[in-house]
C-alpha cells in the first residue's frame, strides 16, 4: 500500500467495492481525497487481476463523492470490468483570502491546471496532482492497469478532461465529456479562472484552452473518436460552454468527434446519469486489451 494512503470508508457495490481514500499530496501540499470503484474483476488481494480504469473529473462545487453517489455508473462498470476513479476538484484548507467566497464559478475551484499567480500557486496544482501524482498512487496501490486509462469529466471537469488529454499525449487512451467548458478563453468562467490563476497575459491561457489545443494538433490525437454529450436545456450552454468551437477545431485536424445534443436535458447529474452508460461503453471499447 502507498504510504499515507488512508482508507476512509468502503462499501460493497454490484459485486465490487466502492472506496473513499485520503492521502497527503506532495503536489498540493495538503490532504487530498478521491473515490475508487473497483469492479469484481479486480483482484484486490492478489497479484495480477489489473483492470482498465476511467478517471472522472467533476465540476465546480463537486467533491470526490459526487460522481460515485449521483451518476449511477457502478452497475455497468461492474459488468464491463472498469474501475472508476474520481478525485476531489480542488485543494481544501489552503485558507487563502477570499477562497471561501469564491465558489461562484471562478477561483477556489481548481480548474485542473497549475496556478502560477500568488496566492494560488503554492497549493493550486491540480494538473500536476492528477497526472504526476494521483495516477501513480492509484496504479501502485490498486489493481488498475496504468496502460489502460481513460479520461472523462463534466463542466469544469469536462474542460479538465479535454485539456489534460491533449496536454499529456499517450497517458489517456480514451476521452469523453459531459457539457464541457470547451473554449474557456472565450467565456466568463474561463476568463475569471485564467486571470486569477495564470495572470492577465492571455498568451499563457491558450495551452489550457481545449479548442485551441485541438486546433494546434498535427494529427488526430484520438483517431477512434471523442464523445461529448450536451443538454440543450443547459442554462450555461449559450454563454459558457461553446461546444461548436471545439467541434470546429476537431474538423480542422480531422479528429473524429461525436457531439450529441439532447433536448430537455440541463447541466446537472440527472443529465449525466441518463447518458453515462454510453460513455462507459465508449471507453471500454477503446481500452479493450
Amino acid at each position: 500500500m502507498v504510504a499515507d494512503l488512508e482508507l476512509l470508508s468502503q462499501h460493497g457495490c454490484f459485486g465490487g467495492v466502492q472506496r473513499f481514500y485520503q492521502h497527503a499530496s506532495k503536489e498540493i501540499g495538503l490532504p487530498m481525497r478521491f473515490s475508487v470503484f473497483l469492479p469484481p474483476q479486480a483482484k484486490i488481494d492478489a497479484a495480477g487481476g489489473q483492470v482498465p480504469a476511467l478517471l472522472y473529473l467533476a465540476g465546480l462545487t463537486c467533491t470526490e463523492e459526487t460522481f460515485a453517489t449521483k451518476a449511477g455508473a457502478q452497475r455497468l462498470a461492474a459488468e464491463l470490468g472498469l474501475a472508476l476513479v474520481a478525485p476531489d476538484t480542488s485543494p481544501r484548507g489552503a485558507n487563502l483570502p477570499g477562497e471561501a467566497d469564491s465558489w461562484d464559478f471562478g477561483l477556489a475551484a481548481g480548474f485542473y491546471l497549475d496556478a502560477t499567480q500568488a496566492p494560488w500557486a503554492t497549493h493550486y496544482r491540480m494538473e500536476s496532482y492528477i497526472v504526476q501524482e494521483l495516477l501513480g498512487v492509484v496504479t501502485k496501490a490498486l489493481p488498475i492497469d496504468a496502460q489502460r486509462m481513460g479520461l472523462f469529466g463534466h463542466s469544469m471537469g469536462g474542460h479538465g478532461a479535454l485539456t489534460l488529454a491533449l496536454r499529456h499525449p499517450g497517458v489517456f487512451k480514451s476521452l469523453s465529456a459531459f457539457a464541457p467548458i470547451c473554449a474557456p478563453m472565450d467565456c466568463p468562467w474561463g476568463q475569471k479562472a485564467f486571470t486569477g490563476y495564470l495572470g492577465a497575459d492571455r498568451s499563457t491561457w491558450g495551452p489550457h484552452d481545449a479548442s485551441r489545443l485541438m486546433a494546434g494538433q498535427g494529427k488526430p490525437p484520438y483517431p477512434r473518436g471523442i464523445l461529448i454529450d450536451q443538454g440543450l436545456d443547459d442554462k450555461f450552454l449559450a454563454n459558457q460552454l461553446n461546444p461548436e468551437t471545439f467541434e470546429a477545431a476537431c474538423a480542422v485536424v480531422g479528429q473524429p468527434l461525436l457531439l450529441r445534443q439532447h433536448t430537455g436535458y440541463d447541466h446537472g447529474y440527472y443529465f449525466i446519469a441518463s447518458f453515462v452508460a454510453d460513455h462507459l461503453v465508449h471507453h471500454a471499447q477503446q481500452l479493450a486489451a
